[in-house]
């Protein structure tokens, strides 16, 4: 059984790994086991996304941990996605919505290891750092933002810094957001 092709693009995003040679799929057991306690090998990672031609359907546990591993209580549950075409307008009580904020509104963010950001919403889906702990962003960074989803890696449509653009930036690239407070 191969993987549904968005699943696959999950794993991709998740891992940080394009998942273009069989190798990879080594990195994927270990970063799955790393996040689940769950093992599953590297050959059966290689026949769901594609390496390898096999038609046996995988243990349920096997699809749970993948799963659980892309932020699903279960694999049913990732199934939803494609019942609902891969996309939807469902919202989150773990989302925050730039749009849903009034100016001046400070948000907090956590991820691993151990990065904290404040910013100030300014208007419009752009804020301004307040504060920087252990991250790459910069206090005084102005940042566009959509929203923020607890467990989701964070996309920074853009950073300026002294007035100059410095493109996107994605915070908590692996295991997402640990956490989205608003002060």
């Amino acid at each position: 059984m191969k993987l549904p092709f968005h699943i696959v693009q999950l794993l991709k995003g998740k891992s940080g790994s394009d998942l273009r040679q069989p190798s990879d799929c080594e990195f994927l057991s270990l970063d799955i086991e790393s996040k689940t306690g769950v093992h599953i090998g590297s050959t059966t990672l290689k026949r769901l996304v594609g390496f390898a031609q096999d038609e046996r359907t995988p243990h349920v546990s096997t699809l749970d941990a993948i799963a659980r591993y892309l932020g699903y209580a279960h694999w049913e549950e990732l199934l939803k996605i494609e019942d609902n075409g891969n996309s939807d307008f469902d919202t989150s009580d773990e989302e925050v919505r730039s749009a849903d904020l009034r100016p001046d509104t400070i948000v907090e963010i956590t991820y691993l290891p151990d990065r904290k950001v404040r910013m100030r919403y300014l208007g419009n889906c752009h804020y301004q750092v307040v504060e920087s702990l252990n991250s790459k962003l910069q206090v005084g960074d102005e940042l566009e933002i959509q929203n923020f989803v607890l467990h989701h890696p964070l996309l920074v449509l853009n950073v300026w810094r002294c007035g100059e653009s410095m493109g996107q930036f994605t915070a908590g690239r692996v295991s997402g957001l640990s956490s989205v407070r608003i002060l």
